[in-house]
């Protein structure tokens, strides 16, 4: 069984969209290659709408995840890459991913703003490290 440690530092401000340190023990560490808004079929997903591609990859981040016996519990670590990111867009974001990721301990984290991903429909990215035991 793994063993996570969310660790809230004193000096640094409190925020209950992530965690700043997270301790993992555990027998296996996944890293899970960042995921993108395309279907099963590998044919996009809401083009042109940050909302809509975002749940997609939350939904392939989570099929990922179960595939290799976790959840979202387990996660320790995501980063987000948005393409020309704007600081509204961090609402539009965090109202699909509070829906996926614990609030009771959410994951390390870290967002990026980018010029491009690899194709140009793509406006989000989301790769994740997560600990299981």
């Amino acid at each position: 069984m793994s063993e996570l440690r969310h660790i809230r530092p004193e000096g640094l401000s409190n925020s209950p969209t992530y965690t700043h340190v997270v301790g993992a023990r555990g027998a296996e560490t996944l890293y899970i290659s960042g995921q993108i808004a395309i279907d099963a079929d590998g044919r996009p997903v809401g083009v042109g709408d940050l909302a809509a591609q975002t749940e997609q990859v939350m939904q392939n981040l989570q099929t990922a995840l179960t595939a290799a016996g976790a959840t979202f519990a387990d996660v320790v670590k995501i980063t987000t890459f948005v393409v020309g990111y704007k600081p509204e867009d961090r609402a539009t974001i965090a109202s699909v991913r509070s829906r996926y990721l614990p609030t009771d301990n959410p994951p390390a984290s870290t967002l990026v703003g980018v010029s491009a991903l690899a194709a140009p429909e793509w406006l989000i990215e989301i790769e994740a490290i997560a600990v299981i035991g």
